[in-house]
């Protein structure tokens, strides 16, 4: 069965095109406008071995806020949707990832319960265009909408690009695990019987 997705939302702020494979080889690429956020988008596809197509067109002439925020929610949509009711999958993922200085641990329960616990150090304000206080609010509409638990402790780092990145490569770590299929699991894993 695939476990596959193709969302599009469309607001007066923006048209997304997300399309997921969480059963692909890492083939992701992004076009949203916004260079360093494509570069993050990019990870989780990379390193969570999922395919995954992201194209958006925002107003960005405003800022980048709607077109980070939008395509978000339509990741988050579409990890649910890949994920249907969640059968043989290993349901917990966590990563402990370094990038030179910076070091992230993610944790990720595919709970249907979205909460979100985002640990991060004062950074400074601007990676070239892209605003870093968006970056907790990238994880608070993927959960939103993917309905999942994530826990996102940064435990060292001064260079902003690095903490960012180390983020999405550690949230990507922890989804790739999460969403496995488990051999040993009959079902959902969970003794409510739904997730």
């Amino acid at each position: 069965m695939a476990r596959t997705a193709l969302v599009e939302r469309t607001t007066k702020e923006s048209d997304v095109r997300v399309e997921l494979d969480l059963d692909g080889t890492g083939n992701a690429s992004s076009d949203t406008g916004v260079p360093f956020f494509d570069h993050m988008v990019s990870q989780l596809g990379k390193h969570g071995g999922f395919d995954l197509t992201v194209v958006t067109k925002g107003d960005l002439h405003i800022d980048a806020h709607h077109t980070v925020e939008d395509t978000s929610l339509a990741i988050g949509q579409a990890l649910r949707e890949a994920l249907g009711d969640k059968q043989g999958v290993r349901r917990y993922g966590d990563a402990l990832v370094p990038l030179d200085e910076a070091l992230v641990q993610a944790a990720v329960d595919l709970s249907g319960r979205p909460y979100l616990v985002h640990d991060e150090p004062e950074m400074v304000e601007l990676i070239g265009s892209y605003d870093t206080s968006l970056t907790k609010h990238i994880w608070e509409s993927i959960v939103a909408t993917a309905q999942i638990t994530l826990h996102v402790r940064v435990l060292a780092g001064r260079n902003a690009h690095h903490v960012v990145e180390t983020q999405f490569k550690s949230v990507a770590r922890a989804l790739r695990t999460a969403v496995e299929i488990d051999p040993r699991v009959t079902g959902v894993p969970s003794t409510k019987g739904v997730l």
